[in-house]
């Protein structure tokens, strides 16, 4: 594969469009692999489902080597791999959250069945692993901790409400539990995929744990911006379910601990209206929520100083981060 020169005017929007087809390709061609003699009753919905997705993670490793020197084609394995790993956690993800669809297809467990899916999912993070061991040691040490890492963030989310209520009420459970789940659950998996596509470029140590600090900052952001969606879509829900509540407790209590009496109150609720309180609540954390974003986005930037890219990445590569929370924030329309 050739290496491409991409122009300062360009965006990150404009450099996915420019690198899915040959990400896309591999993935595609991987996934074909991984799969074949694998039965399953309804494939094509079940590959139809795991094919979707931006590949955001995948092209951000792509820019991250290409940036550094190196080259589209040394980044590519890099690339699928990380986007195996995202489609297995989203198995899994799906499953545990008893989500019925993913991206307006049917989830996998719901067309295979609970245990098929979570052994499609384990399939696919062997499949990863041995690509990346395959490559070197550095790169299987880098996939082997994106896993570990975010299973461990998928454990520590509180699920039950009650659970998590009693905790808040005693002083149990404190403030930095978001900052934690936002690490693992999200930011690991976009500082893999950075720190593959500098290892992708042959990058040295230092610039390696910058390019680690760029991704997670880009993913802490992600995440949050989605959590914003999801406590701003409550404003518009006639009901507010403890389960969902559950969800988004550990945001509320980071960003309004303050409010701490009132969140549990909610998450010992029975689907009642969320009323002028929850709704002043929401409102208060999505403001704060905002400026947390616009945080680690200045963050993520600061993260390459010192990081030598070459001419045409640089400014693009200081633009990516923002592109990529405008790019989710415009798939989910208004809110």
């Amino acid at each position: 594969m050739a290496l491409q020169r991409v122009s300062t005017r360009e965006g990150f929007l404009d450099y996915m469009r420019a690198r899915r087809p040959s990400l896309q390709d591999g993935y595609d061609r991987a996934l074909s692999r991984l799969l074949e003699g694998v039965a399953m009753e309804e494939r094509a919905l079940v590959t139809d489902a795991l094919r979707a997705g931006k590949k955001i993670r995948g092209c951000l490793s792509c820019l991250v080597c290409e940036g550094l020197g190196g080259s589209l084609e040394s980044a590519i394995p890099r690339a699928v791999a990380i986007e195996l790993i995202q489609a297995a956690t989203l198995i899994h993800d799906d499953f545990i959250d008893q989500d019925l669809t993913r991206g307006g297809r049917p989830a996998v467990w719901t067309v295979e069945g609970p245990r098929r899916a979570v052994l499609i999912g384990d399939v696919i993070f062997a499949a990863a692993l041995e690509m990346m061991s395959g490559l070197g040691a550095k790169d299987g040490l880098a996939a082997s901790r994106a896993i570990a890492e975010a299973s461990r963030g998928a454990l520590h989310e509180p699920l039950d409400p009650r659970m998590l209520a009693e905790k808040m009420a005693s002083g149990e459970l404190h403030d930095r539990l978001y900052e934690h789940i936002i690490r693992l659950k999200t930011g690991i998996l976009f500082g893999a995929a950075c720190t593959l596509g500098a290892i992708a470029a042959r990058a040295d140590e230092k610039c390696l744990e910058a390019c680690h600090r760029y991704g997670l900052s880009i993913g802490e952001a992600y995440q949050i911006a989605d959590d914003v969606v999801e406590i701003r879509t409550q404003l518009s829900r006639p009901l507010l379910h403890p389960h969902r509540m559950a969800a988004l407790a550990p945001a509320l209590l980071r960003f309004v601990p303050e409010r701490r009496t009132h969140i549990v109150a909610l998450l010992g609720g029975s689907g009642s209206n969320p009323g002028d309180g929850a709704i002043d609540l929401f409102r208060s954390a999505a403001a704060l929520m905002e400026d947390e974003i616009e945080g680690r986005l200045r963050s993520a930037g600061s993260a390459l100083l010192g990081v030598s890219l070459r001419r045409g990445y640089d400014e693009l590569a200081r633009r990516t981060p923002r592109d990529i929370v405008a790019i989710f924030r415009e798939s989910c329309g208004p809110v």
